[in-house]
């Protein structure tokens, strides 16, 4: 019985980790969640040196002198706060990072999660228009795990070579 109690402890200890938000929790605490993306991007001053949770795909990483920057398609987050539905989005956002961050890992199409305090915006060219991006200074990242698709073997054999 105490075998079966102390298993069952574990795994949901597991359960329970695996569950777990990928931001440092002390951080997650300051995080403003009623500031919503849509938001933020109509008028970035309003939540200046806010802490705000966002996630998407990176569109491209720059290494600067002073840090890294990040430019971000936002997408909806999941629960633990994985970038989900990646062909849906309400803009772009850019992060700065104080330090490095190799731009051949942080690369285009790799899903992240940020949280970053509100600096305000930048504006830049994004093919033939001025752009306005909310500027978000980085507090805490996550790089998630690319998932590659699976490799499918084909069969040893085909009805159709014969």
């Amino acid at each position: 019985m105490r075998r079966l109690l102390g298993i069952t402890i574990i795994m949901a200890m597991i359960w329970l980790y695996g569950c777990s938000h990928v931001i440092l929790k002390d951080i997650l605490k300051e995080v403003d969640t009623e500031i919503t993306f849509v938001e933020l991007q109509r008028e970035p001053q309003a939540y200046r040196e806010k802490l705000v949770l966002l996630g998407g795909v990176i569109v491209k990483a720059v290494n600067k002198k002073d840090g890294t920057l990040i430019e971000v398609y936002q997408t909806e987050m999941g629960r633990r706060g994985r970038p989900i539905k990646v062909d849906v989005s309400r803009g772009r956002f850019l992060a700065h990072y104080n330090g490095f961050l190799d731009s051949k890992i942080y690369r285009k199409y790799r899903k992240v999660t940020i949280a970053g305090i509100v600096k305000g915006e930048k504006i830049k060219r994004l093919g033939e228009i001025e752009y306005h991006y909310p500027y978000l200074l980085i507090k805490d990242i996550h790089l998630w795990i690319e998932q590659l698709p699976p490799i499918y073997e084909p069969y040893p054999w085909s009805l159709w070579d014969y």
